[in-house]
């Protein structure tokens, strides 16, 4: 079934080369950068949310490993709940303040946004 994958090989020249295995390369995650190079943005979000509102921390750059497990350890030390995806982390509830300070505490550079 994977050798009948077409949908990962569309634009690919035809091949009459019967030994032809097709490569389709793997993506490389970005390298995680440490915590005093990061340049990170706390803003407040209430857009699609019927109201709420939330944290918005982005700007992280580095593996998806490494994004989760910030975002949790934002959360745990708030005491709330959210989430860690799309190189951005959101947290319940209106904590600019608060995550801009623990992540100060934690070596990073954040700024608070709007």
């Amino acid at each position: 079934m994977a050798d009948n994958d077409w949908k990962k090989r569309l634009g690919v020249v035809y091949s009459t080369n019967p030994d032809f295995t097709y490569d389709e390369g793997e993506a490389e995650e970005a390298v995680t950068l440490e915590p005093a190079k990061q340049r990170l943005v706390v803003t407040i979000d209430r857009s699609g949310r019927a109201g709420k509102q939330v944290t918005l921390v982005k700007g992280f750059v580095g593996t998806q490993e490494d994004l989760a497990a910030l975002g949790k350890a934002l959360k745990v030390k708030c005491g709330v709940g959210g989430t860690a995806k799309d190189g951005e982390i959101t947290v319940q509830g209106d904590l600019r303040d608060k995550v801009t300070a623990l992540l100060q505490g934690m070596g990073y550079k954040a700024k608070r946004g709007n």
